[in-house]
């Protein structure tokens, strides 16, 4: 055992790169299939901003749509029966983000003509015909919901849009019934207490579905294809959000699935023969899917690499499905599975070539105990080759939000300090998602204080560890997480050797007054 243990710590020193050879890399995002299923439209940052590109399934080559310089790009979706694209973007990162259409002649046209006026794509009617989305040009605290015919533009070169709901209490839409007759609503009361409402387009009304008392979360996600039952997620009575329906006609509640983690969204293939459902499992995805037609059976796909699978989309065939996998060793590439043929390809491949991806560091899922006896969940990265006896400087990451989540993906600064021999734990704090309500809660009116007694106990796990050097520990983080800095620089000022605070909240009162008007619902 020994000469085991004296064999695994030579372990061979990796080759270090550049910061910019780590950030060399193509991020992409977005996943839309064409009408003939030939092809993909996705947002590639390979030029510097995102652009619209679509990747054709067969051949895997790719071409670029648009060629902002400015503006990123980010693509919706393909018109549902011609390869019209519509995308958003805004103006210089104004956060304004309008909806335009490129014809398939290359024409671009803005869909919402108040330059104030944010607008977010939200699906297409189930009989192809209609458009929707959600601007707040009316009110720009609140966001209302137009439905836009999807002939070809009119006079003026505009869509004329039709009001379909008016918000003029902070419920936001969240799904639409196939038949285009109910809208579910969704009211954020707190970041753990919200209420779900549901419109009846033909009768004017809505409707309360969510009556409780103390604090639970209500998500709508999808109508089940008879526009009988409405599916949504919560968390009422349970620790972790579960999926369950709401019959319409009786007002009956089921629980439909649940997990000892929290279900993160769940959705309905086209002709509903596969449900999807997506499951934070300790800071990974976990996808499942259940066909439907057969009884709800579970699907086992092969040839998946291992990582984080996100943005499961599948095709109005059902035939084809897309989706991104990553982890701490890759960024995100596209995958498609073709249900019929079973087979699994990639698409992209978006890590630098100069790197090889056997010198960097997967992350590990460990836990530690805090000042209270609360149970922490951390990511430790170690860095690869280190000699018997050897201690490295370490570095705690803290998540931003505050209600975010470190997960096992791809970072190019975190992989580039590890590369370059530190140590570094992503803390998931008390008040982190993903780890049940009463976690996620833990820290509400204590930031700076009780989450940061959590970072203070995990550098004295990290000097439990033989390889840190106790003398050397440092903290750093974006956001919430350079707020975190800040607080531990300013109340700890003796336990951290250096920080780093990356664009980190300093003033709370500054920050909700300054906060954009349509963040109004999210205000309180």
């Amino acid at each position: 055992m020994l000469l085991q243990c004296s064999k695994q710590s030579e372990e061979k020193p990796p080759k270090q790169y550049s910061i910019a050879q780590f950030m060399d890399i193509v991020q992409i995002t977005g996943g839309a299939f064409s009408p003939d299923e030939s092809k993909i439209l996705i947002s590639s940052k390979a030029t510097g901003i995102f652009n619209a590109v679509e990747i054709d399934i067969k051949t895997g080559e790719q071409k670029a749509l648009t060629s902002s310089t400015n503006d990123a790009v980010f693509v919706n979706s393909y018109f549902p029966k011609d390869n019209r694209m519509l995308y958003s973007s805004d103006k210089g990162g104004n956060e304004i983000t309008h909806l335009y259409v490129r014809n398939e002649d290359g024409a671009i046209l803005d869909l919402i003509q108040d330059s104030t006026a944010k607008a977010q794509f939200s699906g297409w009617s189930y009989d192809q015909k209609l458009l929707y989305y959600t601007s707040n040009s009316r009110d720009k605290r609140f966001f209302d919901l137009y439905k836009v015919q999807l002939g070809m533009a009119q006079e003026g070169n505009v869509y004329p849009s039709t009001l379909l709901y008016k918000n003029d209490k902070g419920l936001n839409p969240s799904a639409i019934s196939n038949d285009d007759r109910y809208v579910a609503l969704q009211e954020s009361i707190t970041t753990n207490n919200s209420n779900m409402y549901l419109l009846d387009t033909q009768t004017g009304t809505t409707k309360l579905l969510s009556e409780h008392t103390g604090d639970a979360q209500y998500d709508p996600q999808y109508f089940s294809m008879d526009g009988k039952k409405l599916f949504y997620l919560t968390d009422e009575g349970s620790e972790f959000t579960y999926l369950a329906s709401y019959d319409i006609a009786t007002g009956a509640k089921q629980k439909v699935e649940e997990a000892p983690w929290d279900v993160m969204y769940a959705y309905l293939s086209r002709n509903g023969k596969y449900r999807v459902v997506a499951i934070n499992n300790d800071a990974r995805t976990e996808i499942k899917i259940y066909d439907e037609s057969s009884g709800g059976k579970q699907l086992e796909i092969k040839g998946v690499p291992e990582g984080d699978i996100t943005n499961v989309n599948i095709s109005d065939s059902e035939k084809l499905m897309s989706f991104y996998v990553t982890s701490s060793k890759s960024p995100a590439n596209l995958f498609v599975y073709n249900f019929e043929t079973k087979e699994v390809k990639q698409l992209t491949n978006n890590m630098s070539k100069e790197i090889d991806e056997n010198d960097l560091v997967a992350g590990e899922v460990i836990r530690y105990k805090s000042f209270d006896g609360l149970e922490i969940p951390a990511l430790l990265y170690k860095p690869k080759g280190l000699k018997e006896g050897e201690k490295v400087p370490a570095l705690l990451w803290i998540h931003g939000g505050p209600g975010g989540q470190t997960r096992l993906n791809y970072s190019p600064s975190l992989q580039h300090l590890v590369n370059h021999g530190y140590a570094i734990l992503a803390v998931n704090n008390r008040g982190s998602s993903g780890y049940g309500k009463t976690f996620f809660a833990a820290d509400d009116r204590k930031h700076g204080n009780e989450d940061l007694r959590d970072c203070v106990e995990a550098k004295k796990y990290l000097a439990t560890l033989p390889y840190i050097d106790t003398n050397k520990i440092g903290i750093y983080g974006g956001s919430y997480g350079g707020y975190m800095v800040m607080a531990a620089l300013t109340f700890a000022p003796e336990e951290f050797n250096v920080g780093v605070n990356l664009f980190g909240v300093t003033n709370w009162l500054r920050t909700l007054k300054s906060i954009p008007p349509w963040w109004e619902s999210f205000r309180k």
